[in-house]
């Protein structure tokens, strides 16, 4: 079984792939496979990003279709690979434009990340996809409990954590 983890940068990925690995999980880091594979595309300057061929990134996943049992994919791209389930982690707009700022990103970055994130871009294209999609909210829980609820998604208790369990729409007018 293939998984994503996906979510707007700084919503806690990579924290969670790491503990994932810890406890034994195989968890590929796509941001490392892209560069690896050399599937970074143009860099965008305005945005500080680069380009990325999901058709090619796809691709290059096949061979952990392979492997058996489960396998993550971590990435903010994640959710457009060729996967199982979906797993959108979330990050109240506020909680994470500070998160943000300590990773010095530019304030225009910050702003379209936290606008995203306040807008659900991330789910909902997750939820567009029809691949089974859940969501949890990483804005205060420390790592052990969001292991607890990826587990508890893996064992099939999803109830908790739907499309639409974690709602922003509070925050829409401090950012708009």
């Amino acid at each position: 079984m293939i998984i994503s983890i996906t979510g707007t940068p700084g919503t806690g990925k990579t924290t969670l792939s790491e503990a994932l690995r810890a406890k034994g999980y195989n968890v590929v880091d796509l941001n490392a496979h892209i560069r690896e594979k050399g599937l970074t595309g143009k860099h965008d300057e305005e945005r500080d990003t680069h380009e990325v061929d999901v058709s090619k990134l796809r691709r290059s996943l096949a061979e952990y279709r392979r492997i058996d049992g489960t396998v993550f994919f971590d990435g903010h791209l994640s959710h457009f690979t060729d996967c199982d389930m979906i797993i959108v982690l979330r990050c109240n707009p506020s909680v994470l434009y500070q998160r943000l700022r300590k990773r010095d990103y530019d304030e225009k970055k910050i702003i379209e990340n936290v606008q995203a994130e306040a807008l659900d871009v991330i789910l909902c294209e997750s939820v567009d996809s029809r691949i089974p999609t859940f969501e949890i909210d990483c804005t205060s829980s420390d790592t052990n409990n969001i292991i607890s609820a990826v587990e508890d998604i893996l064992a099939g208790n999803t109830e908790t954590f739907l499309p639409g369990s974690v709602n922003w729409s509070e925050e829409m007018v401090k950012w708009f």
